[in-house]
This record gives structure tokens, sequence and C-alpha cells, in this order.
């Protein structure tokens, strides 16, 4: 992990609010969605009370562990949902209302990936459709290392690829057709990095 006190080494954004204009997509990124004194104590709580784990994915007839930790949280509601499973946190619920506040949607999971290092990564992929349907609003907060998202076209080769660094406290949403047309990842990477906590919050109908 990391030291608490490397908090002060991570940096914000200063680009404000952007809208991506690409087609098949509706892409909004908002720097400092957080302030950097709120992004500080949100990592090193949610870094400290999580109960990581890693998880396993079939690839080609085989399960891999993937190159990250991750948690789990949603509503008990929900259908399908573990009666057992983890309540949300005052920290997960702040950051949920103030995403439900900015995009004036409900979510009912987030889903927490905490990149350890710079071995740390996910390739190419479009989310999972089976619980969220074809085109899901995903919104993502990033506390911690700046690390860059990467987006491609599924079918047009001139489009040029997207490179977005999000940066401590910031806020991505993805909306639209986004998922249908984009793939997305988040590389490895050589340099020493300190570790990446992402969230993505969902209205899903089952858990993973």
């Amino acid at each position: 992990m990391t030291l608490f006190s490397d908090t002060e080494l991570f940096t914000t954004g200063s680009s404000g609010k952007i809208i991506y204009d690409l087609p098949d997509s509706e892409l909004i990124l908002i720097d400092n969605f957080f302030t950097k004194e709120e992004s500080d104590r949100l990592y090193e709580r949610i870094l400290r009370k999580t109960k990581w784990r890693e998880y396993q994915m079939e690839i080609f007839d085989k399960n891999i562990t993937v190159p990250r930790m991750i948690s789990w949280y949603e509503d008990k509601d929900n259908p399908g949902a573990d009666p057992k499973g983890p309540d949300w946190t005052y920290e997960l619920l702040k950051i949920r209302s103030r995403v439900e506040k900015e995009t004036q949607l409900d979510f009912n999971t987030v889903l927490l990936n905490l990149y350890r290092n710079g071995k740390d990564g996910v390739g190419w992929h479009s989310d999972k459709e089976h619980n969220t349907g074809p085109d899901p609003i995903i919104a993502s907060v990033t506390l911690g290392e700046t690390r860059m998202f990467k987006l491609r076209h599924k079918y047009r080769k001139d489009i040029a690829p997207v490179e977005i660094p999000l940066h401590h406290g910031s806020f991505l949403l993805m909306a639209g057709t986004t998922n249908s047309f984009w793939q997305h990842q988040v590389p490895k990477t050589a340099r020493d990095v300190l570790p990446r906590i992402n969230l993505t919050f969902r209205r899903t109908n089952r858990n993973i």
C-alpha cells in the first residue's frame, strides 16, 4: 500500500468541466469534483476500511486473477442482493450523494477497484450488459494516483483513440451509447506510481 501522508503527492486536475465531442458517446469530465482536502480524507479512509479482495474472471476458458483488487457494495433491496453483503460506509454514501446530485440520477451499486501500483490495470473492454443493459450510465470517481484512461471506437478506425488523465478527486460520466460503441482501458505502466482507487456507480439488477 502506501503511507497515508503520501496523499500530499497526489495531483488534482485544473481543466474544470469538459464535455467531449465524440460520436456515439456522451462523456463528461469534471476535475476537482472533490477538493484536494476531501479527496485526501476519502482516499485514506476508503483504502484503510475497505475489505479488498482478488477477483477472477474467465478468459479463453481459463480463470484468471485480474491485476487489481476489488470490493462491491449494493443496496440490500436489490434483486439478488446478498443480505450479508457489506453495508455502505459513510464515505461511500457521501460520494454517492454527490454523484447523484450532479447527475440527478439514482445509483444502487458501486464497484471499487484498487490499482496497487503500475503493474495493476485493466485491458480493453466494454462493461458487462447482463445486469445493466447495453447502455448503462457509469459514474466514475478517482482517488489517488493519476492514471491514464483510454477509449477507442469499436467500429470506426478513422477516429483516433482518446486519452484522459484521471486525477485525484475527478469525476467521469459515461452515458448514452458510449458503452455500445466504445471500449476503454486503464493500461499498466512502468512508472513507479502510488495506489489509485476508482469507484464506478451504476444502476444494476444483479451483483457480480
